[in-house]
């Protein structure tokens, strides 16, 4: 069984702004500490034989300039890569090019001043104004929670749940509830970036229903 509100309640979630070359693009941010050492954090994120553990089968070259391609998802090119052992922070850069649209994901892993280690994964996108007013941080925001929760089981086991396992699970009444309550912390995040409540709150509302609708039986 999988504890939903403690998962909740370990990712911070934040809204923001920033202006790169194709305007002003949004910024969503989320980050989770894990009780391992920014090695190991770094090896779980980076190399093709454990993502799949936790996220999704990967193909293409990891490494700086490479292209990548997650299987039914998004693919991209990585523009940074900073393994730990160097000067600067551990990270990488990479696009984000999925249905036709690019954006960016910025990664870091950083130690934890108690012990463990963070990941803070900024996604920065140029979105369309009507559909963030339409779906809101949660659009893209509620799919990383996800992320964050397979990378968690991953890295308490040191295995993870198959794709369709984890798809099986999301539409449990128990997936169910992550879903919904990962939507609700969203909805906050949006509110505490200055987002007028009624528009958020609809906006929550939409992404919600989007994320947990039942599959059509027609394919």
């Amino acid at each position: 069984m999988t504890d939903i509100s403690q998962q909740i309640s370990a990712v911070r979630r934040s809204v923001g702004t920033r202006t790169i070359e194709a305007g002003e693009a949004r910024v969503v941010t989320v980050s989770q500490a894990y009780d391992t050492s920014v090695e190991d954090l770094w090896d779980a994120c980076t190399t093709a034989e454990r993502i799949p553990r936790w996220f999704l089968p990967i193909t293409g070259e990891l490494r700086l300039g490479g292209r990548y391609q997650l299987e039914g998802n998004a693919g991209g090119v990585i523009e940074r890569c900073d393994p730990p052992g160097g000067s600067g922070t551990p990270g990488f850069v990479a696009t984000w090019e999925y249905g036709g649209g690019m954006s960016w994901i910025d990664v870091r892993f950083t130690p934890e001043p108690g012990g463990g280690a963070r990941m803070t994964m900024e996604h920065v996108a140029h979105v369309d104004d009507a559909f963030w007013e339409e779906f809101g941080p949660g659009a893209v925001g509620v799919g990383w929670d996800s992320g964050l929760l397979g990378l968690a089981r991953h890295l308490g086991s040191g295995l993870g749940p198959a794709p369709d396992e984890a798809m099986a699970w999301l539409g449990s009444d128990e997936g169910q509830q992550f879903l919904m309550a990962s939507s609700e912390e969203w909805y906050a995040a949006h509110i505490a970036s200055g987002a007028d409540r009624a528009a958020a709150r609809a906006a929550a509302d939409r992404t919600t229903a989007a994320y947990t609708a039942a599959p059509d039986p027609a394919g």
